[in-house]
């Protein structure tokens, strides 16, 4: 899956290339971004990124009746603490502009996607995004950290999303402060939250982690929660649902009881 999803993005990567040489990029937005490390700690453990995902690989079509505004204000009704923004087209049917459209509550925003070049953190900075996603496997140890220092340069935030252990390997070795561990087996697309369990016992007292992928009730979240990570990524989840804000209510209602 990782490569078709590599394949994916070269077009864009070569977009990004052509402007460059031409200097025709977007300039990165001068503004005060909100810190979605900060956000996650102010409501951790257990804080929930609340993610705006209208399709997926596995799932196909999820949800095209709720749109990215109705997403944000929705999401920051029911206490989100930051919102995941989908960017990814050709299998996610995401877009770059929902990253504007979805920054009026003011949350921190985690612009999804599959950056591989740092042109797209450059890209990133010219929206409202507060953090970018890196996925460790999909780069090598020079390429990961090269990424992490165009994230400096820019102001942006790095989520370094890892599925095994020597994914945490290559995130620590590069200094990376959030981690997310993704409990989908790319493989077979399906999913164990025991990959969590295992892994976040080499937590670092300095380091934010999250858990994404798999969960489904107010007992998987306070799960996680109580195993201590920071946050946790809903996305597939609560937008299958028509009132994805209304169901994430209702799971953080439960959850403070678990």
């Amino acid at each position: 899956m990782l490569e078709k999803f590599r394949q994916a993005k070269q077009a864009e990567i070569r977009a990004l290339q052509a402007m460059a040489a031409v200097w025709t990029l977007p300039e990165p937005l001068q503004v005060c971004r909100p810190s979605l490390r900060r956000a996650l700690l102010e409501q951790s453990p257990g804080a929930v990124i609340a993610e705006y995902k209208r399709a997926s690989p596995s799932k196909g079509l999820i949800n095209a009746g709720w749109f990215p505004e109705q997403a944000a204000s929705g999401y920051a009704r029911a206490g989100a603490a930051a919102l995941s923004v989908l960017t990814e087209q050709t299998y996610f049917q995401g877009r770059l502009e929902y990253l504007d459209a979805m920054a009026g509550p003011g949350l921190p925003l985690l612009r999804k996607d599959f950056l591989l070049h740092p042109l797209q953190v450059r890209q990133s900075a010219a929206t409202p995004a507060s953090a970018v996603l890196l996925i460790a496997r999909m780069l090598t140890p020079h390429e990961l950290a090269t990424m992490l220092a165009a994230c400096d340069e820019f102001g942006l935030e790095a989520v370094v999303e890892i599925f095994d252990q020597a994914d945490l390997d290559r995130a620590k070795h590069v200094g990376a402060r959030i981690i997310q561990v993704n409990n989908r087996d790319l493989d077979t697309l399906s999913t164990d939250l025991g990959v969590s369990l295992e892994l976040i016992g080499r937590k670092s007292a300095d380091e934010v982690w999250i858990s994404a992928s798999g969960l489904q009730t107010a007992r998987d979240m306070a799960r996680m929660r109580d195993a201590g990570f920071d946050g946790l990524l809903m996305g597939t989840r609560l937008m299958q649902a028509p009132d994805p804000g209304a169901v994430l209510a209702g799971l953080l209602k439960q959850m403070r009881k678990a």
